[in-house]
């Protein structure tokens, strides 16, 4: 009855320990995946129009910051061309992911909106909606800040200009 006890004990702390979440999010490494400040971002692997992969998951060389958006979304437009300009300036030192929004929005339309915009960074295409449930997208646009351990620095919803893109990028190149 020892023995069994102990072991409920060992087991309890154990998973206590690891990390576990009543809101579900999984643990990474001691620290769960939350779309929230201070939380691990959340993994995934999305292909992008250019079809080639692109993930989010733990350590990388370069801070990236993920906007969500969709075509048919007027703010996203207003938008657009402060992050072009801010791809422009700043491609070699941080990666912007421009998620579309696929499952709410419409693959041809996503494929003319960045044409229209000349928009050369990474387009991946949240075709299931999958990506944007994990991160919890209510509105358009959203941005995460992530820096280079994979850890959520910043969350905006709603549009982010080119002044707010290079404070936020400064803040995540200083040594954490």
């Amino acid at each position: 009855m020892k023995k069994l006890l102990l072991a409920v004990l060992i087991a309890a702390g154990t998973f206590y320990v690891a990390g576990y979440h009543s809101d579900g999010a999984i643990p990474i490494l001691g620290q769960a995946q939350k779309p929230e400040v201070g939380y691990q971002a959340p993994h995934f692997t999305l292909t992008g129009l250019d079809n080639q992969t692109y993930k989010v998951g733990g350590k990388r060389e370069k801070p990236v910051i993920l906007n969500f958006w969709a075509s048919w979304c007027g703010p996203c437009r207003l938008e657009a061309p402060s992050l072009q300009k801010f791809q422009e300036k700043y491609g070699k030192q941080v990666d912007l992911y421009g998620i579309n929004a696929t499952a709410n929005d419409n693959p041809e339309s996503a494929k003319e909106f960045v044409k229209k915009y000349k928009l050369t960074f990474p387009i991946p295409m949240d075709v299931t909606g999958s990506v944007s449930d994990r991160y919890r997208i209510m509105a358009f646009p959203t941005t995460f800040f992530i820096d280079r351990q994979g850890v959520i620095r910043k969350k905006i919803i709603g549009t982010v200009d080119a002044a707010t893109l290079e404070r936020e990028l400064k803040a995540l190149l200083q040594p954490q």
